[in-house]
Parts: structure tokens; C-alpha cells; sequence
């Protein structure tokens, strides 16, 4: 990109930075729903700076997002200097949700977002916001429906913020965070109408930690039955398989049956294409 281009593009972003933050300011006082990825993080930047102690964020904590995401989010607020309160969100008490239904991710989000509803109450914030960007527009993202029923705010739309601009802006206000490669719940690993359980939960968890270990920062571990199919980029399916031996060895010790790599490589969604 000519230096004219990289110019036009910080441009940009810092107008649609300033939109953002307007879009903030005149909420007054908000709760930010927090989960450590580069989208909630610059939320909860951003209005942590506009909104100071009328800001909160909260992290909701259940058994469908991996101990290394909550570790790794934790870690991320006491970096950045905003706190954030860890609520427990026991979605798995829900026997219709256990059942994994297609619309899993509305079940999820009403129940989720009551909980930060209740906690937005007890302190005192009026508006609840969350980071979807326009890119989420036009997904299967059947959450975004309960998140409109429940009145919770999108900041990043009303600014026309994708998620590149997010990671642009992230980039240009020097967050740590603004590479990390995009996180989905465990249960997304899972075909819908497939029981979710913590024993399947753990298994893919364990898979992927073992993965990261191994130096896959961008995977995804879906489990079908006793077969683990295995999603990384194209670029890194020479390398995986280079070290599928040890692989193997090591998820069969986490769990796993039979060890499968998907030769069309990661892709956000890919259950989605069942049916």
C-alpha cells in the first residue's frame, strides 16, 4: 500500500473511531459484555477512557468457553486498566440448550443477556453493549435477534465498524490484542442436535490446548461422535501433518478416537454447512 493509501486508511479509522466514541459518550453510563477478543477488549477500552466509572464490563463464565480464554481475558483488563467482574453463567442447567438445537446461540444469548441485565441493575449502568461489527450482519447469527429483544446496544455498528476496522483501530491505538485470532464457544465445535455435555466440552478444550501448544494459534477441533476433525489454515496443513504422529498420540491421550485433519482448512461456521 502507497504511504497516500496507509494515510486515507488511518483516516478512516480515526474518524470511525470518533464516531464510536460518540456513540459511547452520549449513553452516559454502560456495562460491556467482555470476553478478551479484540472486539470486546477495544469496546471496553474506548468506553472505559470516554465513560471512566460509568463503565463496567462483565465476563460471563461458563463451561462453553475454554480456562485459557478466561485466564487470557483476565490478564488482558488488568493490562488495558479496566476491571471486569466474572459472572457465573450456568447455561448448561437449561435442559432445552443441552439438547443443541439450531438455535442454540438465541437460547445462549437470552439467557445471558438477563444476566447482564441483572448486573447492569445492581450497578447502575442503563445501557447494555455488546462488540458485534457490520460483518456479523448478514451471518447465521440467530443471538443477535434475543440481543435485540433484550435491548442491548451494538457501539460498533452505529460507527460502520467491521471487524478489520476493529483490528485496524485496535492496531493504531497499540493494543496487544488487535492480532488474536477469532474464538467461538465450544459448543460451535459440535454438530446441532448432538448433546452438549462438560466430558465433550473438556475433550475439545484439552484438543485445542494441545493444538495451541503445538503452535496452532488459529484451530478448531470439531467432534463428531468419536472422530476429531481437525481445522487449521491451508497455509499450515503441510506443517500439522509433518507432526501428525506426535498429534495423535497426544489427543488420543485427551480424549480423542479417531484423529481426522479437514483438507479445506479453518473456516468460522463450518457445522453450519451440515444440512
Amino acid at each position: 500500500m502507497s504511504s497516500g493509501g496507509k494515510d486515507s486508511r488511518e483516516e478512516l479509522l480515526t474518524t470511525k473511531l470518533r464516531d464510536l466514541e460518540t456513540a459511547i459518550a452520549r449513553r452516559g453510563s454502560m456495562l460491556g459484555m467482555y470476553s478478551g477478543g479484540v472486539d470486546s477488549t477495544l469496546l471496553a477500552v474506548v468506553a472505559h477512557r470516554i465513560l471512566g466509572r460509568k463503565f463496567r464490563c462483565a465476563l460471563l463464565d461458563s463451561p462453553l468457553i475454554p480456562r485459557r480464554e478466561v485466564q487470557d481475558a483476565l490478564e488482558q483488563a488488568n493490562r488495558e486498566g479496566f476491571s471486569c467482574r466474572t459472572i457465573h453463567f450456568p447455561i448448561l442447567a437449561d435442559e432445552v440448550f443441552r439438547a443443541h438445537p439450531v438455535n442454540r446461540c438465541y437460547l445462549c444469548r437470552k439467557h445471558a443477556s438477563a444476566l447482564l441485565r441483572g448486573e447492569a441493575n445492581h450497578t447502575g449502568m442503563e445501557w447494555i453493549a455488546d462488540g458485534l461489527t457490520t460483518s456479523d450482519l448478514g451471518t447465521h447469527r440467530p443471538g443477535i435477534k434475543a440481543a435485540d429483544e433484550a435491548g442491548i446496544i451494538h457501539p460498533f455498528i452505529e460507527a460502520a465498524i467491521s471487524k478489520d476496522d476493529v483490528r485496524g483501530i485496535a492496531k493504531m491505538l497499540g493494543l496487544g490484542v488487535w492480532n488474536k485470532p477469532s474464538a467461538a464457544c465450544l459448543a460451535s465445535r459440535i454438530p446441532y442436535g448432538d448433546r452438549l455435555d462438560e466430558p465433550k466440552l473438556g475433550i475439545i478444550e484439552r484438543a485445542e490446548d494441545i493444538l495451541h501448544q503445538m503452535g496452532f494459534p488459529q484451530v478448531r477441533v470439531r467432534l463428531h461422535g468419536p472422530v476429531m476433525r481437525i481445522e487449521v489454515p491451508m497455509e499450515e496443513l503441510e506443517k500439522i501433518l509433518a507432526m501428525k504422529s506426535v498429534l495423535v498420540e497426544k489427543l488420543k491421550q485427551g480424549g480423542g478416537t479417531f484423529i481426522t485433519l479437514d483438507l479445506e482448512g479453518f473456516r468460522s461456521g463450518s457445522m453450519d454447512e451440515v444440512g
